[in-house]
């Protein structure tokens, strides 16, 4: 029970800095914020670098690694919640990555794509705090609970260690290698 609740709140504290995060670079960049000269170009390609950035931070969550293929395990009643979160995640990759042809061509354009990615990624963050952390409560036992909290803190000392060498994010090579893989990396690099 106790590593159920440390996992649900390291999850929601997470949540709550991605929702920060998206409504910081929504109300940044929305498309009528903008009073007197338009953007420049240069301006459009930083709106796109920061929502690029942010879409990776969703992409890349704790929640995503680590609880949503606990749940896809889980079974049909996990499925359909999880396939149209999954689905709200494609529409606001899609957003993202239509911002950038009008950005190059300084057309305002762009900032309506980041709008409409930062809203598609903010409904998708309403429906996991509504929906899908309370459902993860209750379909996912005890015991993958304790797997998942390992998992989520091998890697939050994986970063950790990553930050201290001052090597920056590394984690690129990392990201594409499942829980399991990225600890026992981390357990051989511990004993060598």
């Amino acid at each position: 029970m106790l590593t159920s609740t440390y996992t649900l709140v390291a999850l929601s504290v997470e949540q709550a800095r991605t929702r920060i995060e998206v409504q910081a670079l929504l109300e940044r960049w929305r498309p009528c914020a903008w009073w007197g000269e338009p953007p420049s170009m240069r301006q459009y390609e930083q709106a796109c670098d920061a929502l690029r950035q942010v879409c990776e931070a969703c992409h890349w969550r704790k929640l995503d690694k680590f609880v949503l293929p606990a749940l896809r395990r889980r079974g049909e009643d996990a499925a359909r919640l999880v396939a149209e979160l999954d689905g709200w995640g494609r529409r606001a990759r899609g957003a993202a990555q239509g911002a950038r042809p009008p950005a190059v061509d300084g057309d305002p354009g762009c900032l309506a794509a980041l709008e409409r990615c930062c809203e598609l990624l903010l409904e998708r963050l309403e429906r996991e705090e509504r929906e899908l952390l309370p459902l993860a409560r209750t379909m996912i036992p005890g015991e993958t609970w304790f797997a998942i909290a390992n998992q989520m803190l091998a890697h939050d000392a994986h970063q950790s260690e990553n930050r201290g060498e001052g090597r920056g994010p590394d984690m690129g090579v990392m990201r594409g290698l499942p829980p399991a893989e990225i600890s026992s990396r981390q357990n051989r690099l511990c004993h060598s």
